[in-house]
Protein backbone atom coordinates (compact mmCIF):
# COMPACT_ATOMS: atom_id res chain seq x y z
CA UNK A 1 0.00 0.00 0.00
CA UNK A 2 1.38 3.73 -0.62
CA UNK A 3 0.02 7.20 -0.96
CA UNK A 4 -1.66 6.19 -4.22
CA UNK A 5 -4.19 3.95 -2.05
CA UNK A 6 -5.28 7.50 -0.35
CA UNK A 7 -9.05 8.10 -2.12
CA UNK A 8 -8.22 10.32 -4.84
CA UNK A 9 -10.67 13.01 -3.39
CA UNK A 10 -8.78 13.03 -0.06
CA UNK A 11 -5.15 13.47 -2.26
CA UNK A 12 -6.75 16.34 -3.66
CA UNK A 13 -7.27 18.52 -1.00
CA UNK A 14 -4.36 16.93 1.36
CA UNK A 15 -0.74 16.45 0.94
CA UNK A 16 -0.46 13.48 2.47
CA UNK A 17 2.68 11.88 3.88
CA UNK A 18 3.89 8.10 5.17
CA UNK A 19 6.57 6.85 6.82
CA UNK A 20 6.92 2.97 7.77
CA UNK A 21 3.64 1.44 6.21
CA UNK A 22 1.32 3.77 8.08
CA UNK A 23 -1.41 3.42 5.57
CA UNK A 24 -0.84 -0.33 5.23
CA UNK A 25 -0.97 -1.10 8.79
CA UNK A 26 -4.12 1.60 8.82
CA UNK A 27 -6.14 0.31 6.47
CA UNK A 28 -5.75 -3.67 6.57
CA UNK A 29 -4.90 -3.78 10.92
CA UNK A 30 -7.86 -0.86 12.04
CA UNK A 31 -9.83 0.00 8.78
CA UNK A 32 -12.72 1.34 11.06
CA UNK A 33 -10.40 3.53 12.27
CA UNK A 34 -8.92 4.61 8.69
CA UNK A 35 -12.64 5.32 7.59
CA UNK A 36 -13.59 7.50 10.17
CA UNK A 37 -9.78 9.42 9.87
CA UNK A 38 -11.01 9.74 5.72
CA UNK A 39 -14.81 10.93 6.92
CA UNK A 40 -13.77 13.39 8.87
CA UNK A 41 -11.29 14.56 6.49
CA UNK A 42 -13.76 14.55 4.07
CA UNK A 43 -16.38 16.29 5.74
CA UNK A 44 -13.79 19.57 6.62
CA UNK A 45 -13.53 22.59 5.31
CA UNK A 46 -11.18 25.79 6.07
CA UNK A 47 -13.47 29.16 6.13
CA UNK A 48 -12.45 32.26 5.93
CA UNK A 49 -13.86 32.85 9.50
CA UNK A 50 -11.98 29.72 10.42
CA UNK A 51 -8.46 31.72 9.99
CA UNK A 52 -9.42 35.32 11.17
CA UNK A 53 -11.10 34.44 14.53
CA UNK A 54 -8.75 34.32 16.94
CA UNK A 55 -8.19 30.75 18.73
CA UNK A 56 -7.10 31.07 22.24
CA UNK A 57 -5.79 27.77 23.88
CA UNK A 58 -6.97 25.85 21.03
CA UNK A 59 -8.11 27.58 17.33
CA UNK A 60 -11.28 27.07 15.59
CA UNK A 61 -9.69 24.66 12.99
CA UNK A 62 -8.60 22.30 16.16
CA UNK A 63 -11.99 22.51 17.77
CA UNK A 64 -13.63 21.53 14.37
CA UNK A 65 -11.78 18.94 14.11
CA UNK A 66 -11.30 17.80 17.72
CA UNK A 67 -15.13 17.68 17.93
CA UNK A 68 -16.01 15.00 14.37
CA UNK A 69 -13.33 12.93 15.64
CA UNK A 70 -15.11 12.96 19.45
CA UNK A 71 -18.46 12.28 18.23
CA UNK A 72 -16.90 8.94 16.53
CA UNK A 73 -15.63 7.85 19.71
CA UNK A 74 -12.30 8.84 19.44
CA UNK A 75 -10.81 10.28 22.78
CA UNK A 76 -8.11 12.66 24.31
CA UNK A 77 -5.42 10.05 26.40
CA UNK A 78 -3.00 10.69 28.10
CA UNK A 79 -1.17 7.33 29.21
CA UNK A 80 0.10 6.29 32.93
CA UNK A 81 3.41 4.65 31.44
CA UNK A 82 6.33 3.62 34.25
CA UNK A 83 9.80 1.84 33.60
CA UNK A 84 10.17 -0.95 36.39
CA UNK A 85 14.06 -1.65 37.12
CA UNK A 86 14.94 -4.66 39.17
CA UNK A 87 13.03 -2.99 41.76
CA UNK A 88 12.79 0.46 41.42
CA UNK A 89 9.94 2.38 39.50
CA UNK A 90 10.47 5.30 37.44
CA UNK A 91 7.50 7.46 36.26
CA UNK A 92 7.55 7.99 32.63
CA UNK A 93 5.15 10.23 31.81
CA UNK A 94 3.87 10.85 28.12
CA UNK A 95 2.31 14.10 26.63
CA UNK A 96 -1.57 13.47 25.77
CA UNK A 97 -2.57 12.73 22.49
CA UNK A 98 -5.00 14.77 20.94
CA UNK A 99 -7.36 12.30 19.45
CA UNK A 100 -6.98 8.53 20.58
CA UNK A 101 -9.13 4.97 19.77
CA UNK A 102 -7.96 1.83 19.25
CA UNK A 103 -3.97 1.74 18.90
CA UNK A 104 -4.41 4.53 17.11
CA UNK A 105 -2.49 8.04 17.72
CA UNK A 106 -3.71 11.38 16.10
CA UNK A 107 -2.25 14.92 16.67
CA UNK A 108 -4.15 18.10 14.95
CA UNK A 109 -0.40 20.95 14.97
CA UNK A 110 -2.74 23.48 13.24
CA UNK A 111 -0.82 27.12 14.39
CA UNK A 112 1.75 25.92 17.49
CA UNK A 113 5.11 26.64 17.79
CA UNK A 114 7.18 24.14 15.44
CA UNK A 115 9.02 22.40 18.39
CA UNK A 116 5.49 20.92 19.30
CA UNK A 117 6.07 18.47 16.19
CA UNK A 118 9.52 17.36 18.30
CA UNK A 119 6.90 16.74 21.42
CA UNK A 120 4.44 14.66 19.02
CA UNK A 121 7.13 12.42 17.06
CA UNK A 122 8.81 11.79 20.96
CA UNK A 123 5.24 10.92 21.93
CA UNK A 124 4.38 8.58 19.44
CA UNK A 125 8.25 6.99 18.96
CA UNK A 126 7.79 6.14 23.10
CA UNK A 127 4.26 5.08 22.96
CA UNK A 128 4.93 3.23 19.87
CA UNK A 129 8.19 1.48 21.79
CA UNK A 130 6.20 0.44 24.71
CA UNK A 131 3.19 -1.36 22.40
CA UNK A 132 0.68 1.12 23.45
CA UNK A 133 -0.42 2.00 19.84
CA UNK A 134 0.95 1.13 16.18
CA UNK A 135 0.15 3.98 14.02
CA UNK A 136 0.56 8.16 14.59
CA UNK A 137 -1.22 10.08 12.31
CA UNK A 138 -1.16 14.01 12.21
CA UNK A 139 -3.07 16.38 10.46
CA UNK A 140 -0.98 19.65 10.14
CA UNK A 141 -1.49 22.51 7.49
CA UNK A 142 -0.08 22.99 4.07
CA UNK A 143 3.03 25.57 3.42
CA UNK A 144 1.55 26.96 0.25
CA UNK A 145 -1.36 28.16 2.93
CA UNK A 146 0.48 31.30 3.82
CA UNK A 147 -0.30 33.18 0.75
CA UNK A 148 -3.68 33.17 2.09
CA UNK A 149 -2.91 33.59 5.36
CA UNK A 150 -0.73 36.69 3.78
CA UNK A 151 -3.65 37.73 1.88
CA UNK A 152 -6.35 38.24 5.38
CA UNK A 153 -3.60 40.04 6.95
CA UNK A 154 -2.72 37.30 9.07
CA UNK A 155 0.10 36.00 7.87
CA UNK A 156 1.87 37.38 11.09
CA UNK A 157 0.05 34.91 13.09
CA UNK A 158 1.36 31.62 11.11
CA UNK A 159 4.79 32.59 10.87
CA UNK A 160 7.78 30.66 9.57
CA UNK A 161 8.88 28.65 13.25
CA UNK A 162 4.32 27.48 13.07
CA UNK A 163 3.46 23.99 12.59
CA UNK A 164 3.23 23.53 8.68
CA UNK A 165 4.87 20.96 6.27
CA UNK A 166 7.99 22.41 5.59
CA UNK A 167 8.92 22.37 9.60
CA UNK A 168 7.60 18.79 10.10
CA UNK A 169 9.54 16.99 6.61
CA UNK A 170 12.53 17.33 7.85
CA UNK A 171 11.48 15.97 11.18
CA UNK A 172 10.14 12.53 9.59
CA UNK A 173 13.03 12.36 7.01
CA UNK A 174 15.54 12.57 10.09
CA UNK A 175 13.45 9.81 11.81
CA UNK A 176 12.41 11.60 14.90
CA UNK A 177 9.18 9.05 15.06
CA UNK A 178 11.98 6.21 15.66
CA UNK A 179 10.01 3.30 14.06
CA UNK A 180 6.43 4.61 14.94
CA UNK A 181 4.68 4.51 11.45
CA UNK A 182 3.28 7.94 10.64
CA UNK A 183 0.51 9.00 8.20
CA UNK A 184 0.03 13.11 8.17
CA UNK A 185 -2.19 14.79 6.31
CA UNK A 186 -1.68 18.51 5.28
CA UNK A 187 -4.73 21.33 4.64
CA UNK A 188 -3.87 22.35 1.48
CA UNK A 189 -6.02 25.51 -0.12
CA UNK A 190 -7.98 23.15 -2.15
CA UNK A 191 -10.11 23.26 1.45
CA UNK A 192 -10.28 26.90 1.39
CA UNK A 193 -13.65 28.24 1.36
CA UNK A 194 -13.24 32.39 1.60
CA UNK A 195 -17.20 32.89 1.17
CA UNK A 196 -17.98 31.37 4.99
Amino acid sequence: MSVASIPAAIRRLYEVHEEKHAIAILTEDFPDEFDEIISVLRGFRLTKTMVTTAGGRKSPIATALDSEFEALGWEEKKFDTRIVIDETELVSPTHKVDCYKNRVALEIEWNNKDPFYDRDLNNFRLLFDLRVISVGVIITRSSGLQRIFDGLGKGDSYGNSTTHMGKLTPRLGGGSGGGCPILVFAITDRLYDARR
